[in-house]
């Protein structure tokens, strides 16, 4: 009736004049499996239809209504809609996180609705949450980062009211080519009456030509690409999205948030006036109370350092440039250096800046009792999935990656060399980004990825646009054809697998359960097929054409690496020692940095090489004997693994050749003594930074970080 409304071409013509054709020329059993064939597709495709309603719907299935706020009076239960940012709520085992914030303790959640990851994932203090998690450890706090319209979940709502209303009701493919079908069907029927002189082989024509659940099997595949890839964490906003993104050819990255985590990490403490742990302690627990992007990663790593810390007083944060407060008695703030010394730097600020821009990090001044104290050096590292990702892109099509940012060229054409891509466009605005999605779809259908705010315009624009709800903004996720909620950017490769085989397998349906349908009207036509006979044929080659389409619906092997939950605890712990090993490793570049041919006191590198044989080659031994293996499984290569075991034994090596030159110099050092010890443990740090680029990249990144 729609169609007809709309005089739109539709082979459903086809099935109703079948049906009143086989009535007129006596045949009512032919009219029956016609009725039959009508009424089978209008229930595989109201079935289709839930089923799609049905998985997309499991994200929002536990939406929270009310949080715990934590007052000087008590914990008092508000609405959602009521909490503002920089509050502190209690959340208690089994409760959805009602807002999205920063955990004050640690805690494990459940994040299989968001993300479809089966573990619970472990989260340290100063982590951050999302909201519609659920807390599966003891009660937890947190501090609140955006309020209950801006967070995940709500924004997680708005993308499953779009999904399902552009992926239900399912266009059917053959509609598209009902244009040319019902005319050469109608033409063929009359053809046959003419030819024949009677009206039943116009009949079995139009019967055989009714190819009602046929209709019906792109849909299912494409039904069933996107519900498999709802279950990975990856929306797609109906079938046309996931038809776009099976044909996409160029990929344009944006880099902050999609290429790195987008989330800094605390990378170096310089130190002035306090040891580092004593200034990041202070710091850190000054810093609990602070809703800034940077107060998370410092309370992070203070506490992966193992550091007590202690709630502030008369705590005041001062937006944009700090927080300050009183920690132990002493007087501390923490924020921007233009904050702390003005606008006129001292020597040793001037050097620490210089430092911050030469690595592209972001710097924060400690003070301690009005005097600069140290520094804390923040850098947004490169997701260790995204070489990987790139790698996989290429190998299911893509033919051509960008890296569009609007970062600084030097900072962009790092993280290009890393993840190797083909062009990188630095410094780029958003008209920027406009202009390069214009260029390049040249080359092909474009996808455009990002997570930010300003990343919008370019999503929209663009053939495909993927957000990365994760971390990103809800601007992004609302403009997106595609949204992964899953922390994983890789995710993206699995979805283009999924996109392409489920396009792929809809495509050989129609195309085998059209040409069959072809075959028979001709034979039809000539008088071979009886209306009863050709309604049955076309209900075996409608069931054909559907058993084709439901080979979608069968699991085939993805991007992403499944790990046996035996090897997945091996790598979750080899990789907390990996973690609690960093101000160790960064320890080798300080005590390079403070020898001093003028004097020359070897005390501090004797300590660090003790430690070193301690503590770190300790643990590069048991990843040779546990990680490698569990690698080497998981990428059914040994050869894969091959540069982890060198660089084990590398480092090995060079801590040996320390360890032999201060035994040698144990009666008193000279100056070229300090100097050849200063490069050696600088080529000791070079080879441990490249190594742990490696661990990440290679072996770690196939957990998800935080599963346990």
């Amino acid at each position: 009736m729609d169609a007809a409304r709309h005089r739109r071409p539709t082979v459903d013509v086809i099935a109703v004049l079948a049906l009143a054709g086989a009535l007129w020329v006596d045949e009512p059993l032919a009219g029956a499996i016609i009725t039959l064939m009508l009424a089978t597709g209008q229930v595989l495709e109201a079935r289709a239809d839930a089923r799609a309603r049905r998985e997309l719907s499991l994200l929002t299935a536990r939406a929270p209504r009310t949080a715990r706020r934590v007052t000087p009076g008590g914990i008092v239960d508000v609405s959602v809609d009521d909490v503002g940012v920089g509050e502190r709520l209690l959340v208690r085992p089994g409760e959805v996180v009602p807002v999205d914030g920063r955990v004050v303790s640690a805690s494990t959640f459940d994040e299989a609705a968001l993300t479809g990851e089966p573990m619970p994932v472990a989260r340290p203090a100063g982590d951050d949450v999302r909201s519609g998690v659920v807390n599966v450890g003891a009660p937890v706090e947190i501090v609140t980062t955006t309020t209950a319209s801006t967070s995940t979940y709500a924004a997680l709502v708005r993308l499953v009211e779009q999904a399902q209303a552009s992926s239900a009701p399912f266009v059917r493919a053959a509609d598209r080519w009902a244009i040319a079908f019902v005319p050469l069907t109608l033409v063929l029927a009359c053809v046959a009456w003419w030819a024949a002189g009677d009206p039943v082989r116009a009949v079995a024509v139009l019967v055989v030509a009714t190819p009602c659940p046929l209709l019906l099997a792109a849909p299912i595949a494409i039904v069933s690409g996107l519900s498999r890839a709802a279950r990975m964490g990856v929306v797609i906003k109906g079938g046309g999205a996931l038809e776009r993104l099976a044909r996409a050819r160029v990929v344009v990255f944006d880099k902050t948030g999609t290429l790195t985590r987008g989330r800094p990490t605390l990378t170096d403490v310089l130190v002035r006036e306090a040891t580092a742990d004593e200034a990041l302690r202070l710091a850190a627990s000054l810093e609990q109370v602070s809703a800034h992007v940077l107060a998370g990663p410092i309370v992070e790593a203070a506490r992966a350092r193992g550091l007590a810390l202690e709630l502030p007083e008369a705590a005041e944060e001062i937006h944009g440039q700090g927080v300050a407060g009183t920690v132990d008695g002493r007087r501390v703030r923490v924020g921007r250096p233009s904050w702390i010394v003005g606008e006129r730097p001292d020597a040793w600020t001037r050097q620490v800046r210089r430092r911050a821009d030469l690595d592209g990090s972001m710097s924060a001044l400690v003070e301690l009792d009005g005097r600069v104290a140290a520094a804390l050096l923040l850098h947004d590292p490169i997701r260790p999935d995204a070489p990987r990702m790139v790698r996989a892109l290429r190998a299911v099509g893509v033919s051509r990656i960008v890296l569009a940012t609007g970062d600084r060229d030097d900072v962009a054409a790092m993280v290009g060399r890393i993840v190797a891509v083909d062009a990188v466009l630095a410094e780029c605005t958003p008209a920027d980004k406009l202009a390069a999605l214009e260029r390049e779809a040249a080359h092909g259908s474009t996808v455009m990825v990002g997570d930010g705010i300003n990343d919008a315009p370019a999503l929209a624009a663009a053939d495909v646009g993927v957000a990365l709800a994760a971390r990103g903004s809800t601007a992004s996720s609302e403009a997106a054809d595609v949204v992964l909620t899953v922390d994983r950017v890789d995710a993206l490769a699995d979805a283009m697998l999924i996109a392409r085989r489920s396009r792929r397998i809809a495509l050989q349906a129609v195309a085998v359960g059209m040409g069959l349908s072809l075959v028979a009207m001709i034979a039809a036509a000539l008088g071979y097929l009886s209306p009863t006979a050709g309604a049955a044929l076309q209900e075996a080659i409608d069931l054909l054409a559907i058993a084709i389409a439901l080979r979608a619906v069968v699991p085939t092997r993805m991007h992403s690496i499944v790990l046996s939950p035996e090897d997945r605890a091996t790598l979750a712990s080899l990789r907390v020692e990996h973690d609690s090993l960093a101000p160790l490793v960064e320890s080798v570049a300080s005590v390079a940095d403070a020898l001093t041919s003028a004097r020359p006191d070897l005390g501090d590198a004797r300590a660090l090489v003790a430690s070193l044989e301690s503590d770190l080659l300790p643990h590069e031994r048991a990843d040779e004997e546990r990680l490698v293996p569990v690698v080497a499984r998981a990428l059914g290569s040994t050869e894969a693994v091959a540069a982890l075991s060198r660089t084990h034994a590398e480092i090995e090596h060079q801590v040996a050749r320390v360890r032999r030159l201060l035994d040698t110099v144990d009666g008193g050092a000279t100056a070229e003594d300090v100097v050849e010890l200063r490069r050696m443990l600088y080529g000791l740090y070079a080879v441990l930074k490249l190594h742990n680029a490696q661990e990440d990249e290679g072996a770690f990144s196939l957990v998800p970080v935080g599963s346990a």
